[in-house]
């Protein structure tokens, strides 16, 4: 009796990824210290990302079935290794979507995502945070301390959803003031880019999506100057992008037709084409999406025009910069949160966001009990 009772104790539940439109919210053990740098981490809040949905539909082999899913979490820290001496039982932290060793040598170059024993792990290489319980490698540099002050629905948006809109969009992507900057995509890291792209001082950030409903939010409520839906217009997106830079006529004269930067935030071969034929000569464009299928790449009509094309994974080194700013009340990534779900109700949760045209969701939120 007394070693059932002790088993029962050290199960947790946990969304478990059992292979490609396979998942499972049931029982798994708990996690525990492996390493004198770890912490066990009990999540008190965690989101759903659309990595996560790129992953269910097989895009992301490095998952292996088994796996626990997630890498967006805020909690409370249970235990810590030997080593850990930045944080201590109780204390509220931010949990990075990137792991990072805090000593090799991207790491040091503020490349963290390709850490030589860290990078993109939870929910990919490990167990993730749809869990109740989650084990942290390299605590002292993957978790940040939380602020009393900040509400967990901004301090989720800082796990991944505002640090990757920062870095792979609005940082790679070099917005300057003035510039026209096409964001392709209105979801969770669309609509963070264009959070993060105002901070630049743009002349206009222009949302393009072929929702409308979305496209709505993105300017009544997160302040878009301009939208574009690709599927109402009789012509090309760029002539609609060339209506809006006649705007602009005299703070841009002499610029040849297009955007200064164009992010693409939705990852499919589509949108990236979208980016490639608004771009204007010296442009830049950013690519922030998941493809899960080979893009074209339209280098014969590139070639000449002095672009500049990023990519990449974020490494979260921004988001210390960006706490501040959320409590400086430059950025509100709380309004990313639309639908709200008990952890328990992960599965309910999941079904909202990979209908979340139809449910007019952007990000959940799934609060631990």
């Amino acid at each position: 009796m007394n070693s059932y009772i002790v088993n029962i104790i050290k199960m947790m539940k946990a969304l478990v990824f059992d292979g490609p439109g396979l998942r499972a919210w049931r029982k798994v053990p708990l996690p525990r210290i492996l390493h004198p740098t770890d912490a066990i981490v009990k999540i008190s809040a965690t989101t759903i990302c659309g990595t996560d949905i790129h992953i269910l539909k097989g895009d992301t082999p490095s998952v292996k079935p088994g796996t626990i899913l997630g890498h967006e979490g805020i909690g409370f820290i249970e235990s810590v290794g030997s080593a850990v001496t930045k944080f201590s039982k109780g204390q509220k932290v931010i949990i990075s979507c990137i792991t990072s060793c805090g000593r090799c040598v991207y790491c040091l170059r503020k490349m963290q995502a390709h850490c030589n024993d860290g990078g993109w792990r939870l929910g990919n290489e490990i167990n993730g945070t749809q869990a109740e319980y989650i084990r942290i490698p390299h605590a002292t540099n993957s978790l940040l301390a939380a602020p009393a002050d900040v509400p967990d629905e901004a301090l989720l948006m800082l796990s991944d959803a505002l640090p990757t809109g920062n870095e792979v969009g609005s940082i790679s992507g070099k917005i300057t003031k003035g510039d026209v900057v096409a964001i392709v995509g209105c979801g969770p890291v669309g609509i963070a880019s264009l959070l993060t792209a105002k901070v630049f001082e743009p002349a206009a950030v222009v949302m393009i999506d072929t929702d409308n409903e979305r496209l709505l939010v993105a300017k009544n409520v997160f302040g878009a100057t301009h939208t574009i839906n690709p599927s109402s217009i009789k012509g090309l997106v760029l002539d609609e992008i060339n209506k809006i830079t006649d705007e602009f006529a005299k703070e841009r004269e002499g610029l040849k037709p297009g955007v200064d930067v164009a992010i693409e935030c939705v990852g499919i071969p589509q949108t990236f084409a979208t980016c490639q034929e608004i771009i204007a000569p010296g442009g830049r464009i950013a690519n922030v999406g998941v493809h899960g299928t080979k893009v074209d790449l339209e280098l014969q009509n590139l070639w000449i025009k002095n672009i500049n094309i990023s990519t990449g994974l974020v490494s979260a080194f921004s988001t210390p910069t960006l706490l501040q700013n959320v409590k400086d009340g430059v950025l509100n990534p709380q309004k990313l949160i639309t639908h709200r779900f008990k952890l328990d109700d992960i599965e309910k949760a999941y079904e909202t966001f990979e209908n979340a045209s139809k449910e007019k969701c952007i990000k959940t939120i799934l609060i631990a009990q």
